[in-house]
């Protein structure tokens, strides 16, 4: 079953740390946001295999904003 991973904050994407067919383990950073200048992990929230980012580098997004999403 498919979980959408949401980012908990706004802020921008800094640095994209996982791409599609990775195997992740529960809590394993997916991407890193940038926000009021400190750098904060978006984990996963379950262990599974991603299947897509949605974001790209530089782009901002908001509190919710499905950045990924693990099957």
């Amino acid at each position: 079953m498919a979980e959408d991973v949401k980012a908990h904050i706004t802020g921008v994407v800094f640095q994209i740390t996982s791409k599609a067919g990775d195997v992740l383990a529960a809590g394993d950073p997916v991407i890193v946001l940038e926000s009021m200048k400190m750098e904060i992990p978006v984990e996963a929230p379950r262990a599974g295999t991603v299947r897509e980012i949605t974001v790209a580098e530089g782009q901002t997004v908001q509190e919710g904003d499905t950045v990924a999403v693990l099957d």
